[in-house]
């Protein structure tokens, strides 16, 4: 497989995210390596909190809740996706599937040793996410999901997904920033707005913010259908604490924590609420007060 690495010095003059770069090896499932970054922030024997982002971002969307979360004791790991931040990125768009970037996710779980896993999953975060939980429940202590969902093609997508779809095919220059920029309610500093930019230093970097859109199951013959479909079969057995924290202005995903509220025996009970003032990105919008509910359940839920 053929992949690019993102110089170390289209990150220098990032000034709010000063955290060790840890890497990992992950298969490539064609008989290489790819390079896997993450940050790894609080005590090793703490709990872990699992910090999954999704598509166009990569670690920095959460640098205003890893603090707050480390200072509460927890251990906190947040990897990039290949193909996103730090890591490595594949140049061909068929390297990219959904199967693929669920086994490189659960390298880190299996590298890293990680056990009694809270989740936090926003978007992307959240459909690989959720399969992991699915897949390994006795591996996840706790979720909390924010603006995604686990999709099998069997309904139809939203409206405001289905123009990023087009969008993000169509358009010539794949405007990374532009897309944190106009999916997040709250103005974006111009520093800010590099630091997403940072990892794409040209259009030969971006096969995966390019393929992702095209990789959500909208058909009910996606390849990733009928896997997606027998993870909510599990799900539905999933009886450990699940909260969602949703925003308030987020069209693309809307409605989504009210079908997992139904299907999801561990959201029974929980303090469920909505981000007022938060787009798509909410981490971003309000990642402080993310942090606070995420600290409020954990304590609420203890292991």
């Amino acid at each position: 497989m053929q992949y690019l690495t993102t110089p170390e010095h289209c990150f220098e003059q990032i000034t709010d995210f000063s955290y060790t770069p840890h890497f990992l090896q992950v298969d490539d499932n064609e008989g290489g390596l790819l390079k896997l970054h993450y940050v790894d922030e609080g005590p090793k024997d703490g709990d872990v909190v699992l910090m999954l982002h999704g598509e166009p971002s990569w670690s920095y969307l959460y640098r205003k809740m890893i603090g707050p979360v480390v200072a509460a004791g927890y251990r906190v790991i947040t990897p990039d996706l290949i193909g996103f931040g730090k890591s490595d990125k594949p140049t061909e768009r068929s390297d990219y599937t959904f199967q693929r970037h669920l086994d490189w996710v659960r390298q880190v779980i299996i590298q890293l040793d990680l056990k009694d896993i809270t989740l936090v999953c926003q978007d992307w975060g959240g459909l690989l996410g959720l399969r992991l939980v699915a897949e390994h429940s006795d591996l996840f202590a706790r979720v909390l999901a924010a603006n995604t969902m686990l999709p099998t093609g069997d309904h139809s997508a939203s409206e405001a997904f289905l123009n990023w779809q087009t969008f993000s095919q169509e358009v010539e220059v794949f405007p990374v920033a532009g897309i944190i920029k106009g999916a997040t309610v709250s103005p974006l500093s111009p520093e800010v707005l590099a630091a997403y930019d940072a990892p794409f230093p040209d259009e030969t970097y971006k096969a995966g913010v390019r393929q992702f859109p095209l990789l959500v199951p909208t058909t009910p013959d996606n390849p990733a259908s009928q896997d997606n479909r027998l993870a909510w079969e599990s799900l539905q057995q999933f009886k450990k604490p699940f909260i969602t924290a949703f925003s308030d202005s987020d069209p693309v995903t809307a409605g989504g924590d009210k079908i997992m509220h139904k299907l999801i025996p561990g959201c029974e009970g929980q303090a469920h609420t909505t981000i007022e003032q938060g787009g798509h990105f909410l981490q971003e919008d309000k990642g402080e007060q993310l942090a606070e509910v995420l600290l409020t359940f954990m304590n609420a839920n203890p292991l």
